[in-house]
């Protein structure tokens, strides 16, 4: 990095104004042209209205204050050699942050059809919110965006993230005025009380108060200044204001507002790294820009005032196709910026443009830290079968699962001192992966009390009671090419399942751009599960992310269910080394059985479904009388506890056990890239055997993923049925129907013989489930016999 004072930076000469006004007239000029033109692209003759596209979309409002900051941070990291990223929380200023990236260069680097002349201009306009072209956000295929902004909120979570570990990159976060007031924004804003100058980098939020969203004023900026500083000095910023719509004198303030903001960052840096820095949490400095909506737009329109107010979020000039007055207004407004000294004969942007950009990688559209895959290196990860749990006979020892995968996490951190964290909102240690702490603390940076437990300003795993924190700093810190792992409770996924919905979606669009390099994989572990949340109640109890991950791209989503800690390892070995997928691991913290010796559940978890030989009365030489299947710790045992039952009360009854790990393991291979061949999915379930199927999570996910298999009316699922309430663990499966009584019961009614003795045993099976009801209610706990229930020695391996 260049040594330069920040007070040098914040010094303009009438050489860097103008270059300045003419890199921001530039891309204002190109945002324009994005919005309105298909043809005519540099006004070579009067406009017409054939040059106008059919459809008008974009957003012009809050563009012009996107790109006067880029070009300001632009100028800023040309003179210092500063690493840094933009991320725009207004996402709908695409058009600013394409235009810049081409201004730039990059975009025709990476896209050679839109290139540095006339006719790459056309191409580059004629794409813009068009079929077959690019969308209206800063979007996947943006160059130097890991943050689309179409869904607000996100954008101080996603630069905190890409700033964790990151020591030497500064993440410009431009926060709009309407993206302010929404809850996971509004939550955000404690970012700094979680970083460490002296390994992290730092976040400069720029919170962009233009007046106005799309229909009216915005809050924040109809609020008194002074209310405005003091509620961003009470989060621990140290504001420093600008406002203004004079050119050039904006200019020389914003850069001397910047220069000061940068230098107050690295001098804070300087003393956290140099040994001066006395542990107390830093005041970082925030920018408030203020500048009219839709600057330098059209004044009026219609005689109606546009520009300050929400009508110009969007397309000002809405008429122009068929209203020659419009037609002109917009002619005048392009020519203001003065496009003849801007591109020139062949439609390249003059080299008075292309001296603000900064060299190669520094360029923010070409930052190898929004390309994050370029940076990753691979996980030291030991060998997870050291932490095995010994298991001779199934179904009969218990353990903690989620507490040996926290042992396997303890030595990745240890392994990965700078490449990977957890993140967890408040529940590391209830979720039993306090193992963490034997090498970490939890990282804060605010007063630490003599009665605290592993928290300092040195530690590395994240813990804030908020899953849209947690949830998108490690999106931001994936995307920018480290490894991590996101832990909640099951029910409180759904608080982010948005965000889950959006990186998918990225995802799944960065796949398709060779450009964009393989980032490592979302992984989202839910633990304290809807079928052990049995003492808080029904708002702890739902399984609903399942759900969610399933609607999403079969090349991106991958949902495990590991049945045990055996299983549990495998899966997450295997999730951590996998590169831009979402991993929904889902298993429960409490004691349970333990199924699998880890050879088993290395080569189960491989197939990612398996018949459990020991647990049936099914053997191979026929089909099955019925199948029992099951996806889910709790299930899995309540099928296990099941098939036992049958096999001592209706023993000639031929029924197989087929437990599930891998959910995506049951489509068909043309709908998921994990699906089972068809013979695969015979010898499992048959092909005309009817298979109750104890699930997990909603039924309706089951019948959704064997939709197109042989006779899939045949699957009869059990699962949460939105039964739930402050009781006893088995008594949630009784209410949801998915008991090891509920599955006798169906399996009775639904295979294809029955030997003698069937209706008794269905009738013993409703007398246990009075007797149940009875029990819980007079003793508060569950019947011994379910509450003590091992599968026993008959299930010794033969």
């Amino acid at each position: 990095m260049t040594t330069v004072a920040h007070a040098q930076v914040g010094q303009l000469s009438d050489e860097d104004v103008a270059q300045l006004d003419a890199w921001w007239r530039a891309d204002n000029y190109l945002t324009i042209g994005q919005i309105y033109l298909q043809d005519n692209p540099l006004l070579r003759r009067p406009l017409e209205p054939g040059d106008i596209k059919p459809r008008l979309l974009g957003h012009w409002g809050t563009s012009p204050g996107l790109s006067f900051i880029y070009a300001h941070v632009s100028r800023l990291i040309r003179m210092t050699g500063q690493q840094a990223i933009y991320l725009a929380g207004p996402g709908h200023g695409g058009p600013a942050l394409v235009a810049a990236g081409y201004l730039e260069g990059t975009y025709s680097e990476i896209y050679p059809a839109v290139s540095q002349d006339e006719a790459g201009l056309l191409r580059l306009f004629r794409q813009f919110s068009s079929p077959g072209g690019i969308p209206s956000h800063v979007s996947v295929t943006t160059p130097g965006s890991i943050h689309e902004g179409g869904e607000l909120g996100y954008v101080l979570v996603h630069a905190f993230g890409s700033v964790m570990d990151n020591p030497d990159l500064i993440s410009v976060a431009v926060v709009g005025d309407g993206e302010a007031e929404t809850g996971p924004l509004e939550g955000s804003w404690k970012g700094i009380s979680f970083l460490n100058p002296s390994r992290d980098g730092a976040v400069l939020p720029i919170l962009h108060l233009n007046g106005a969203k799309i229909a009216g004023p915005t809050v924040l900026a109809r609020k008194d200044p002074a209310e405005v500083r003091s509620l961003l000095e009470g989060h621990g910023y140290e504001v420093l204001e600008v406002e203004g719509d004079d050119v050039p004198g904006m200019h020389h303030r914003f850069a001397a507002t910047l220069a000061e903001a940068w230098g107050r960052i690295r001098a804070i840096q300087h003393s956290a790294r140099e040994g001066t820095w006395d542990g107390t949490r830093p005041r970082w400095p925030l920018i408030v820009l203020r500048t009219p909506k839709g600057w330098t737009g059209p004044d009026q329109v219609d005689g109606i005032q546009v520009t300050g107010t929400w009508r110009s979020h969007q397309v000002p000039l809405s008429g122009v196709k068929d209203n020659p007055e419009h037609l002109a207004l917009l002619e005048q407004w392009l020519r203001s910026y003065r496009p003849e000294e801007l591109f020139d004969a062949d439609g390249a942007p003059v080299e008075l443009v292309r001296a603000l950009n900064p060299a190669g990688d520094l360029r923010m559209s070409a930052s190898p830290h929004a390309n994050g895959g370029l940076l990753t290196r691979d996980l030291d990860i030991p060998d997870f079968r050291k932490y095995a749990v010994e298991v001779a006979t199934p179904g009969v020892g218990r353990a903690e699962s989620t507490r040996r995968l926290g042992e396997l996490l303890r030595d990745v951190y240890a392994a990965n001192p700078e490449t990977f964290r957890l993140f967890c909102p408040d529940e590391t240690n209830s979720n039993r992966l306090g193992a963490v702490f034997e090498v970490s603390d939890r990282a804060f940076a605010e007063r630490v009390l003599p009665g605290d437990v592993a928290i300092s300003r040195d530690g590395r795993v994240m813990e804030v009671l908020s899953e849209h924190n947690c949830h998108g700093w490690l999106e931001g810190y994936t995307l920018t090419g480290r490894h991590g792992m996101f832990a909640t409770y099951e029910a409180f996924a759904m608080v982010s399942a948005s965000q889950t919905v959006q990186h998918g979606k990225w995802l799944q669009e960065a796949k398709r751009l060779d450009w964009r390099a393989k980032v490592p994989s979302l992984n989202v572990l839910l633990t304290s599960t809807a079928w052990r949340n049995d003492h808080n109640g029904f708002s702890h109890q739902g399984p609903g992310l399942i759900q969610v991950v399933l609607t999403q791209r079969g090349d991106i989503a991958r949902v495990y269910l590991p049945p045990d800690a055996n299983c549990l390892l495998s899966v997450a070995n295997h999730c951590l080394r996998s590169r831009s997928y979402i991993n929904l691991i889902v298993i429960d913290k409490q004691p349970q059985l333990q199924w699998l010796t880890m050879d088993e559940a290395i080569e189960h978890c491989a197939r990612g479904a398996g018949i459990w030989d020991w647990a049936g009365t099914d053997d191979g030489s026929a089909d099955p009388d019925i199948v029992l299947a099951c996806a889910g710790d709790v299930v899995t045992m309540e099928t296990v506890a099941a098939a036992r039952l049958l096999r001592e009360r209706l023993p000639q009854l031929r029924v197989r056990v087929v437990n599930v790990v891998d959910l995506m393991a049951l489509p068909r291979p043309k709908d998921h890239p994990h699906g089972m061949s068809e013979i695969r999915f015979k010898e499992l379930f048959t092909d005309n055997v009817d298979v109750v199927f104890a699930f997990h999570g909603y039924p309706g996910a089951i019948h959704q993923l064997v939709h197109g298999r042989p006779d899939a009316d045949r699957f009869r699922v059990r699962g949460f049925i939105e039964e739930g309430t402050t009781t006893t663990p088995f008594d949630m499966t009784v209410r949801n129907r998915v008991s090891r009584y509920h599955l006798v019961m169906d399996a009775i009614n639904n295979a294809k013989r029955l030997p003698r003795g069937a209706s008794d045993l269905k009738a013993w099976c409703e007398a246990k489930l009075a007797e149940h009801e009875r029990y819980v209610v007079e003793h508060l706990e569950d019947m011994p016999d379910v509450r003590d229930w091992i599968l026993g020695d008959w299930a010794e391996r033969g």
